[in-house]
């Protein structure tokens, strides 16, 4: 402790930068994504129906878009700290508004009592790539 300085009780702090700040919500968008794909291997039957080959990713093409969907997001925490700005700002709205809207569309389609977790997770998710989408565009800019 300083000597000089008289202890105020305010704790200390420091400015986040804005790179981190997206890369940290990246993070805590795909921690959600897959809870939820965890969480839904305890839907009754679920476990049945991918044993019978009855589920939403039965082919080689969809296994594969949805490993590019899930691939954009977990790309992005690299992207959100290395891009310079003008780039990786753009790509935050572009891909923070694509992921919110995915979203919306997934909630809508899975309401029942079983998925109330999922659309639980699928809000918590829409507010975190809304506040990329918003950390995004309201880059501070140099003075």
């Amino acid at each position: 402790m300083n000597p000089n300085k008289a202890n105020t009780g305010v704790l200390e702090d420091f400015k986040v930068n804005v790179k981190i700040k997206l890369s940290a919500l990246w993070v805590s968008v795909m921690f959600c994504y897959v809870y939820g794909d965890y969480f839904e291997f305890f839907v009754p039957g679920h476990i049945g129906h991918l044993i019978d080959g009855k589920m939403i990713l039965d082919t080689p093409v969809k296994l594969f878009a949805a490993s590019i969907l899930m691939a954009i997001p977990a790309i992005m925490v690299f992207l959100s700290v290395m891009l310079k700005p003008k780039l990786n700002r753009w790509l935050n709205i572009i891909f923070g508004l694509f992921y919110t809207g995915i979203m919306i569309l997934t909630i809508v389609n899975s309401i029942d009592l079983w998925h109330a977790f999922y659309i639980f997770l699928g809000i918590v998710e829409i507010l975190i790539t809304s506040l990329i989408v918003w950390t995004a565009w309201r880059w501070p800019k140099q003075k």
